[in-house]
């Protein structure tokens, strides 16, 4: 006689089992709905995705936008770090953009018309949604902007259809005068700029901006002329300043700020083939200063294209404890944790990387999509 068939697993045993699928890897979580229908209506339940979010906390890396720095802007393209399917770009159909930030699962893409502005988009690269957001009337030269959840009590795990607000921050042609202003979703306007006469001719470095911060949000971007130095905008106080960095940072244009594990703001940057990261912190006469909290030593852990290729620092990923560097040989990840280093791109001038960090989970809809899409 044959065997009797293994007894079905009760929902509560595969939920347990559903729950601990990497969220790094969400083709998992795809092929197993497509298993049965039972475990679809399980990773389809609401309540098993919002379980699944905060059992595993920080969102994963699902993949990256970049601005190139000899190119200009780059064709339209979202580079996928998993074996999921690249997500369409707003820009697909033709139109020229300029991605500005990735935060909280949302997309900040610039729309150009004829090498000027044409306004914003603020895009969910999940649901394929996305909202228009006007264009601001001031004069800048260079630029950068953060968006981000405004949510009450979020833990950003979620998030990325709810209210947001977009800070931005430019300086004129002059490099004499910074401004800010923020855009409210809520609200559909942008807030009375505020401006700064930094009295020392330094321009924004037109490259990812750093928020530090919960019911205070600080956001810090780097500016340079002769020497590197931070800028720093209080949305909610409207208030613009400056921060001094580390003395080894003043002199290099390939820094890159970032929030620290602790919430406080971070500098990595790349010296004579090692990859330094500063903390800043209060002293106990309650002054901030940077303090050195780890070196990485790259040389034999990122291949170089020969003897004078020196790598440099093009962006962070909070969170997950990811530094993005390149070398002639392509862009790399370096993982804090682990000090692994692995390849995500091919060679090109990155300037400015910007990560995507959300949770891809099964509905009917994505399922649809990527039924087509293998």
């Amino acid at each position: 006689m044959a065997p009797p068939p293994p007894p079905d697993l009760i929902d509560d045993a595969i939920v347990e089992i559903l729950l601990r699928l990497p969220p790094d890897e969400p083709e998992h979580l795809f092929r197993a709905a497509l298993v049965c229908k039972p475990w679809l209506r399980i990773l389809c339940d609401p309540a098993f995705l919002r379980r699944y979010r905060a059992y595993h906390g920080d969102p994963p890396l699902l993949g990256l936008l970049h601005r190139l720095l000899l190119d200009g802007d780059s064709a339209p393209r979202f580079a996928s770090t998993t074996s999921m399917p690249d997500f369409p770009h707003p820009g697909s159909d033709g139109r020229r953009t300029r991605p500005l930030d990735c935060r909280h699962g949302r997309v900040l893409v610039q729309m150009l018309d004829d090498d000027e502005s044409a306004g914003y988009l603020v895009w969910n690269p999940v649901s394929g949604d996305w909202r228009a957001v006007p264009e601001l009337d001031f004069d800048r030269a260079t630029y950068t902007a953060a968006v981000f959840c405004t949510a009450d009590g979020c833990d950003h795990l979620d998030c990325h259809d709810g209210p947001f607000h977009v800070a931005f921050v430019g300086s004129d042609a002059t490099w004499h005068f910074l401004w800010a202003s923020v855009y409210s979703s809520e609200t559909g306007v942008w807030s009375t700029p505020v401006s700064l006469d930094n009295g020392r001719g330094f321009h924004i470095w037109p490259r990812r901006a750093t928020l530090v911060g919960n019911e205070i949000i600080e956001m810090y971007f780097t500016m340079t002329q002769h020497t590197a130095i931070i800028g720093k905008y209080i949305w909610v106080k409207n208030c613009l300043s400056v921060v001094e960095p580390p003395p080894q940072a003043t002199n290099s244009r390939w820094v890159s700020l970032m929030t620290m594990v602790d919430g406080s703001l971070g500098l990595a940057g790349a010296y004579d083939s090692s990859l330094y990261l500063w903390l800043r912190k209060v002293n106990s006469e309650g002054a901030a200063e940077w303090v050195v909290c780890r070196i990485i030593e790259l040389k034999t852990k990122i291949p170089m294209e020969n003897p004078s290729d020196r790598a440099s620092v093009v962006g962070s990923a909070e969170g997950v404890g990811v530094i993005f560097v390149r070398t002639g040989v392509g862009l790399f990840i370096v993982e804090l944790k682990s000090e692994r280093v692995r390849k995500v791109d091919e060679p090109g001038a990155y300037f400015s990387v910007f990560p995507y960090m959300n949770f891809y989970t099964p509905d009917r809809g994505s399922l649809l999509s990527l039924a087509r899409a293998l």
